[in-house]
């Protein structure tokens, strides 16, 4: 049954909900999912609803110009329109680490994930087995100093060739420049494990072993042009003990990783995701 997903944020005020379902039942859209969530202290109301399309009197192409015209520029509202048989296109980006591109690519040919990959990008030729493997398209970008402009607008280019909507960097090991940031705002998404800003540099877990740490963990955020703080989509921990190793964070480390980044991802897919200013509002 294809279905219309609807999110939105807007000022707080009485009567939004009342607005927004009636637009949907007066037009014989049986609503499936709902809910909503106030900031109080932001005084912002976030709001998803999915509904039924089989009987639904608006035609797909104008319920966005319909609900603009209605709703959103009364309330103020910004708001985004998605449809259930319109998969989204995914591109990997990844550099010589397999653990996160492994578990996607199962997830994804498991069936668990409503989207596509048309290809995977990447710095380096050490996971092209990998894409063969599952049959996906894999192009290197080898990146200097003197080359990541040039070799990013490749990049670009493709991505556009290929229709792409979102990016995941599956521990993709290069920083992401504005001009791609501003093309995919809020659209890409990165893992990295939860001891920056304390624990930075090429062996956090090395570091992290030497303080003594008794957790570890994973964070799974929005791309933004300050590096690793963009909007946090999840995160989780995991305990460690004095009997735990280097190799031991390092693994657990990774399974979490692994984890959480596919939680993220799940979320951006399933379009239950709203950010505001630097934060994210998780819809269940």
């Amino acid at each position: 049954m294809s279905t219309a997903k609807l999110l939105l944020h807007c000022p707080d005020r009485p009567g939004i909900i009342s607005e927004v379902t009636n637009f949907i039942t007066i037009n014989k859209g049986n609503i499936v999912y709902l809910d909503q969530y106030v900031d109080h202290d932001e005084n912002i109301f976030f709001m998803r609803v999915e509904w039924e399309l089989k009987d639904f009197f608006i035609p797909a192409d104008k319920i966005e110009e319909y609900f603009h015209t209605l709703y959103a520029q009364k309330y103020d509202m910004n708001f985004r329109l998605y449809f259930s048989d319109q998969k989204p296109r995914m591109a990997i980006f990844v550099s010589k680490m397999s653990h996160c591109l492994y578990d996607m690519l199962a997830r994804y040919t498991a069936g668990e994930w409503d989207v596509e990959i048309p290809l995977i990008i990447s710095n380096h030729p050490d996971l092209k087995p990998a894409a063969e493997r599952f049959g996906i398209p894999y192009y290197v970008f080898p990146i200097t100093k003197d080359t990541k402009v040039e070799q990013e607008a490749l990049e670009m280019e493709l991505l556009k060739e290929y229709k792409v909507d979102f990016i995941v960097l599956a521990r993709y090991m290069q920083v992401i420049s504005p001009e791609m940031i501003k093309s995919y705002p809020n659209k890409i998404i990165n893992i990295h494990h939860s001891f920056l800003p304390a624990f930075v540099g090429a062996k956090p877990y090395h570091a992290a072993f030497e303080r003594g740490v008794k957790i570890i963990g994973a964070t799974s955020h929005y791309v933004t042009t300050e590096l690793d703080a963009g909007p946090i989509i999840e995160q989780d921990v995991v305990r460690v003990t004095h009997r735990d190793t280097v190799h031991d964070l390092i693994s657990k480390g990774r399974d979490l990783e692994k984890i959480v980044l596919s939680r993220a991802v799940s979320k951006h897919i399933d379009r239950k995701i709203l950010t505001y200013k630097n934060k994210t509002v998780l819809f269940s």
